[in-house]
């Protein structure tokens, strides 16, 4: 754990990596808890309707236990086997069945369209998927194309193809023997959007859950302390929802609130956290402004709140202050490396548009790339984490020569390169500058736009499509998409919706163009790349509907 001192330097300075050689995540986040406090609250379900049902440790490795001695009749290590199910017990007990196994876990959100489903299973190969009733239903029209895919078990009951997982592990030992794996074997795959290509699958060891643990406690004011509990309303299948929040709590043993509404409010959000007595929460920046224009008469007093996505500016700090009766501390990472950054209101005060500290353990640098060197305090750099580090992950999936191009070497040491601007400030102090590519921010996702314009390509109005973020004063961006249309069809608000839902039904709800624009010819370059810089003026430019 992270031991707080007197300033960031000297906590740092105290900070040593014990990372053993042997590790595995899903006995580290049920087993160990379970076999010194079974009875203790793991997690708190809070379905749609409000009902809950609590979890002990000992019950949420039992099921995991079910689980993995289920899956191992057919599924051998390292196999990939897919989450696809919303915030619930047995996502967690999924997620700790899979690695205990010594397989591959592989969230998926709840949201994917097929198109995105069908990427992302194909692509791992994926053997195994456990879900829900829905989608099992959206599987069940995928098999086809998924030659791998042998199995779909259901918790909610056969159907559509899928096994009653409930009723098989029901049959099965609650103890389960796991598999003996060291810290750098592979574990979570999780797929990330890029500006170019696919999304491509980051894969990650054991280890990397102990390498979010500093940036967790340090971004939570030195978490756990006693009466804490947390809650998200950011997906499990994400990293900020699985390894910011889900499994470092059942690490530390602090019990963690289920549940992701259909749709987010924050009279919901702030009930919520009243009637569970939630004490930590990661809010991402949009969830935050979304409950600022609805500011509660009564304050809602919490130990921590985290939030990572976007720069928080001064009066979004100042009404967390009011409202929760804390500092909001802002941190910083990527799918590949994660909880990097961080400010820590209970070291240094907040320094508003400001990420905070490198967290210790972590050696964060700006890269002149051109020169290849690090550049000196107050100027503009490529934000680097140097290697080895154990929230790094392994290698992008089957792609060799995009790992390699995520790294640069500095006389003779080892960078990643986040695909971030930044600089230090003179307190020493990450600031972001802004994004070296084309991902777009918003509300908390980061969406690569290859993959939406390859998917309004596949309409068949459209002849070519570029797609950007427009700055909006809620999401940080909106998702625009300008359409350079086929021959024999015109501009019209009718169809701009229609291709809107062309994507928002075959991707995912957030990635759906919310602008389209219809326009004569695509900026593009002598070698026929879309120039997105262009676009994007015209976003900036563009009045809001």
């Amino acid at each position: 754990m992270l031991q707080p001192h007197h300033t960031i330097g000297a906590t740092r300075d105290a900070f040593v990596w014990n990372i053993p050689d042997d590790y595995n995540i899903g006995v580290d986040i049920s087993d160990r808890i379970a076999a010194k406090t079974p009875n203790d609250l793991a997690i708190i379900d809070v379905d749609q309707a409000g009902h809950v049902t609590e979890h002990s440790y000992a019950q949420l490795r039992d099921a995991a236990n079910q689980i993995a001695n289920l899956l191992s009749h057919d599924m051998a290590p390292r196999d990939r086997i897919a989450v696809l199910l919303p915030q619930c017990m047995e996502t967690a007990a999924a997620h700790i069945a899979i690695t205990k196994m010594g397989c591959i876990s592989l969230p998926l959100f709840t949201l994917f369209g097929p198109d995105a489903l069908r990427h992302r299973l194909h692509d791992s190969g994926a053997r195994a998927v456990i879900t829900n009733a829905q989608g099992a239903a959206t599987l069940a029209t995928l098999q086809d194309g998924l030659p791998d895919l042998q199995m779909i078990y259901s918790i909610d009951g056969p159907g559509a193809d899928a096994r009653d997982l409930h009723a098989l592990r029901a049959d099965q030992p609650t103890t389960f023997t796991a598999a003996k794996t060291g810290a750098d074997d592979p574990a979570i795959l999780i797929y990330t959007s890029g500006t170019t290509g696919a999304p491509k699958g980051a894969l990650h060891a054991h280890r990397v859950l102990l390498g979010h643990l500093p940036g967790v406690e340090m971004s939570h004011d030195f978490f756990p302390q006693p009466g804490d509990r947390i809650w998200t309303p950011a997906d499990w299948a994400w990293i900020g929802g699985l390894l910011d929040v889900l499994m470092p709590a059942l690490h530390h043993g602090v019990p963690v609130v289920a549940c992701r509404f259909r749709k987010f409010t924050a009279q919901a959000a702030f009930d919520l956290i009243r009637t569970h007595d939630i004490r930590n929460a990661f809010l991402p920046p949009t969830a935050l402004k979304l409950m600022r224009l609805h500011t509660p008469d009564i304050a809602v007093p919490m130990r921590s709140v985290a939030s990572g996505g976007e720069t928080l500016g001064k009066e979004l700090i100042a009404w967390g202050r009011q409202v929760f009766g804390t500092t909001i501390n802002e941190f910083y990472g990527q799918t590949e490396c994660n909880m990097i950054v961080s400010s820590c209101a209970a070291l240094e005060p907040a320094e508003p548009g400001v990420m905070g500290f490198a967290v210790p353990g972590h050696v964060v640098g700006l890269i002149n790339e051109d020169t290849g060197q690090l550049c000196p305090t107050g100027t503009e750099g490529s934000i680097a984490v140097r290697a080895p580090d154990p929230v790094m992950f392994l290698e992008y999936w089957q792609d060799p020569a995009a790992t390699a191009a995520k790294f640069i070497a500095i006389d003779g040491e080892k960078w990643l390169l986040t695909g971030d601007k930044g600089r230090e400030t003179p307190t020493g102090r990450l600031q972001f500058v802004g994004r070296d590519d084309d991902i777009i921010s918003s509300g908390g996702y980061r969406i690569g736009p290859a993959e939406i314009e390859d998917c309004l390509l596949s309409h068949p109005a459209v002849q070519l499509a570029g797609v950007v973020g427009k700055p909006d004063p809620i999401r940080g961006a909106v998702v625009a998409a300008y359409i350079q249309l086929a021959s024999g069809y015109a501009p019209s608000d009718t169809l701009a919706r229609d291709i809107a839902h062309h994507v928002k039904t075959r991707l995912a709800a957030y990635e759906y163009p919310r602008v389209v624009r219809f326009i004569d010819a695509m900026p593009m370059t002598t070698t026929g790349k879309i120039i997105r810089a262009d676009l994007r003026r015209r976003a900036a430019a563009d009045p809001s509907d």
